[in-house]
């Protein structure tokens, strides 16, 4: 048995102390995922007894660091053990660098399902290590990881947290619906498997002024491997309470694996798969923060800015086409995001695997887009609302391109090929960072300039 009806069900009130070098540390918020309470100046805590808890776990203050195992995970928790006098003791360690400014990378859907894919992972990890080592210097790094590690593959964690380890960082992990443990007769049983080898499916953290919150938003059915994108009210109410130690205005991330919407008009057709029928809640518990969502189980880019304090980044697949390409359903460049926190000022980009940094787009010549064949195209993936696109012919600037919604010509061409993505259900996604323009010669040099919203600009050329 598993869930709300096993845990910490009679048995003794949690107690415990958190320290730095045998030093208690107060105002350190402690919970058991269902009350938060404040530790005291002497950095003891105290959380009564109920049913249905399995861990006690803190929500790691800025300025500290949780012991890490395996490589790569943080454990900020611990496990409840029933009728013992045990207390649960937190021994963290002083940052040794100012976490106020700090850089993490988010990444999603690594789907691994082979040793192969976990090879290519592996070479993917060491690249993300190469990357930021320029960083590390500089400010602290950590990674997010939203999920659906494995596909349906229990048996890989092991090998998937090998790989993992090879980045050198720590990564906050949620879990994806193919992380799901299926079988059981309710939702509780689902994330047993991860639970066991991560701690707490949602939880909290802070990294200098940014509040960093980890959801589970899939909710498994109990029919094979149905789930649906919903938020449950033990959750929420854990929430609210995380969020009363947080000041109002404060940076805040939420990080999940279903996405919440992927338009800035919500869904009402309940019970979906690939957004979160409960989102407005969600949004009602931000709407007095500057709130950034991170999501994945797309396999797809799309950045939606509901409101200006209210902004959700859809993430590309580790994965690419399903370890088949390394571009995915809508042309993304197999990568993750890099996002960099200094104070309350946040910048992003996204990073390709294999490709530098100012790799931001592809262009295509005329006749590569079954829909406009006269035109250019360009893929720009991170594209945002305040992102301005133009294009140049022969060193003419003529002027803004044309966004439409249409598919990737390389997605397009690589996921009809059958034989290469083995798989009859896999089909390229249409989007709507595709921008074009008419050349008035169809041989002339070819250039495009984007600007993104924080005025970083990328230039890609064709002749």
């Amino acid at each position: 048995m598993f869930g709300l009806f096993t845990g910490n069900s009679y048995g003794k009130d949690l107690e415990g102390r958190v320290t730095c070098k045998g030093k208690g540390l107060s105002k350190i918020v402690v919970t058991d995922g269902m009350d938060c309470v404040l530790t005291d100046a002497e950095g003891r805590f105290h959380l009564e007894a109920k049913r249905g808890v399995r861990f006690v776990y803190l929500s790691m203050p800025s300025g500290y660091l949780a012991p890490c195992e395996q490589g790569s995970i943080p454990v900020y928790y611990k496990k409840i053990e029933l009728d013992t006098n045990r207390t649960y003791d937190f021994e963290l360690q002083r940052n040794p660098t100012d976490d106020t400014h700090h850089l993490f990378t988010f990444q999603a859907d690594v789907q691994v399902t082979s040793e192969k894919d976990i090879r290519q992972y592996t070479k993917y990890m060491k690249e993300m290590k190469s990357y930021v080592a320029s960083y590390k210097d500089k400010m602290d790094v950590f990674g997010i990881d939203c999920g659906d590690m494995v596909g349906d593959s229990p048996h890989l964690f092991p090998s998937y947290l090998k790989a993992a380890a090879k980045s050198g960082l720590p990564i906050f992990r949620s879990i994806g619906n193919h992380d799901m443990t299926y079988g059981g007769r309710t939702y509780e049983y689902s994330y047993s498997k991860f639970e066991e080898l991560f701690g707490p499916s949602y939880y909290s953290f802070n990294k200098g002024r940014a509040h960093y919150i980890v959801l589970n938003n899939n909710f498994y059915v109990s029919r094979d491997y149905q789930y649906i994108g919903y938020i449950d009210e033990r959750t929420f109410t854990w929430m609210e309470q995380d969020l009363k130690q947080v000041p109002k205005g404060s940076l805040v991330f939420v990080v999940a694996h279903i996405p919440t919407s992927l338009t800035k008009e919500l869904q009402w057709n309940a019970l979906i798969q690939d957004e979160t029928s409960n989102a407005a809640s969600l949004y009602e518990l931000l709407k007095e923060y500057n709130a950034h969502l991170l999501t994945g189980h797309t396999h797809f880019n799309l950045n939606v800015c509901f409101t200006p304090h209210l902004m959700e980044h859809n993430t590309a697949s580790v994965c690419g086409i399903w370890w088949k390409a390394d571009i995915c359903m809508d042309g993304t460049p197999a990568g993750y995001g890099v996002f960099e926190v200094n104070g309350n000022h946040l910048t992003w980009l996204y990073k390709g695997f294999g490709l530098p940094e100012e790799y931001q787009l592809r262009v295509y010549p005329t006749g590569c887009c079954e829909e406009y064949p006269q035109d250019i195209v360009a893929n720009v993936w991170n594209w945002d609302e305040q992102w301005q696109v133009e294009w140049y012919e022969n060193g003419k600037r003529m002027g803004k391109m044309t966004r439409f919604t249409g598919y990737d010509p390389e997605a397009h061409a690589i996921c009809s090929d059958k034989k290469r993505v083995e798989y009859d259900w896999i089909s390229p996604a249409q989007t709507g960072h595709l921008f074009r323009a008419t050349p008035q010669n169809p041989k002339a040099k070819i250039k495009v300039r984007v600007k993104d919203r924080f005025g970083r600009e990328f230039i890609e050329e064709i002749n």
